[in-house]
């Protein structure tokens, strides 16, 4: 009887397990948007590692065992306070992995996030980052019932500062020489959006 028990809940547990993976595959009409895995570690480090293209970027890895680090470090369970959880964005057409998109769970009463954006070089331009994004922040309000989604901008990545406000953000400070990259000392934009103000 024991054991009946065991396997029981042991099955309950799988199928709650499949139901919450199945539910952090997101989709679009040309992208998949999944969580990042070992085996996106060479994809990945192939766009990450190119300095002039993310060199808004506070992370731009120098081996593979710096993105094999990185996702190590990566939460494996979407929505824990303080966590960083990593999604990769696949292209359905290729199957290829073409960026990633973090999401920062910041606070205990875990209402608030922070999120980020990579795209590789080659795919961008084709609406691809607005397409991923507009997903995300519909999962995160709709799915996981966020109160307010923040992100961090370098007031001189402009395609980044045009896509947010494209989408939606409006810029709620511009703090000066806040953030210490590279040795020097730079200016941080942050904008917003609150669950009242989406519409999709």
């Amino acid at each position: 009887m024991y054991c009946f028990v065991a396997v029981a809940g042991i099955f309950v547990l799988f199928k709650l397990l499949k139901k919450l993976f199945k539910s952090m595959i997101l989709e679009t009409k040309r992208l998949i948007i999944r969580p990042i895995s070992l085996e996106d570690q060479n994809d990945i480090f192939e766009y990450r590692r190119d300095k002039d293209i993310n060199k808004f970027q506070a992370w731009i890895p120098e081996t593979i065992e710096d993105v094999k680090t990185f996702i190590g470090d990566t939460a494996k369970q979407i929505n824990v306070p303080y966590t960083w959880f990593q999604f990769v964005i696949v292209e359905k057409q290729t199957q290829c992995v073409i960026g990633d998109l973090g999401i920062h769970f910041l606070d205990k009463e875990n209402r608030q996030v922070e999120i980020g954006c990579t795209l590789n070089k080659n795919f961008q331009n084709k609406g691809y980052a607005t397409e991923s994004v507009k997903r995300v922040i519909d999962f995160l309000f709709k799915e996981l019932h966020k109160h307010r989604i923040i992100t961090s901008i370098d007031p001189n990545n402009m395609s980044s500062i045009r896509l947010v406000e494209r989408i939606g953000f409006r810029k709620e400070a511009h703090f000066v020489e806040s953030l210490f990259v590279d040795g020097k000392y730079v200016d941080d934009l942050v904008y917003a959006l609150t669950e009242k103000d989406w519409e999709i």
